[in-house]
């Protein structure tokens, strides 16, 4: 499965613009917002938690975290704000409408300026 998630997402954003996390796969953080902690009424420990993550996606040095479901992207905008990181999260639906050209203007909100206007 995380070889077809690799597929689609080099297949939007290019190849040379795809960096992997280490470690990934099987291996992979979780970034602590799942499992209904997102709405716990917990905020700093999920953010405390969700530390880990952050530190992965900054070690990066990526503009954009993609993430598949409602919950990380939340959580991981979430760190992001909180610890005062350079990253935008987007949606992985998000670029592949982009990619597609059919990304309405209002769907656009988590893009930076490199790619809010792209096929307007």
């Amino acid at each position: 499965m995380a070889e077809d998630l690799r597929f689609v997402v080099k297949s939007v954003v290019g190849e040379e613009n795809f960096i992997d996390m280490f470690p990934n796969r099987s291996n992979n953080y979780c970034c602590g917002g799942g499992g209904g902690f997102l709405q716990s009424g917990l905020p700093e420990a999920r953010r405390a938690y969700g530390r880990l993550k952050l530190e992965q996606i900054m070690a990066t040095g990526a503009q954009y975290c993609i993430t598949p479901c409602h919950n990380c992207h939340a959580q991981v905008h979430d760190i992001g704000e909180h610890y005062e990181a350079e990253y935008h999260t987007v949606h992985l639906w998000t670029l592949i409408c982009l990619s597609l050209g059919v990304l309405g203007e209002n769907e656009r909100t988590y893009l930076g300026p490199d790619l809010a206007e792209v096929g307007l």
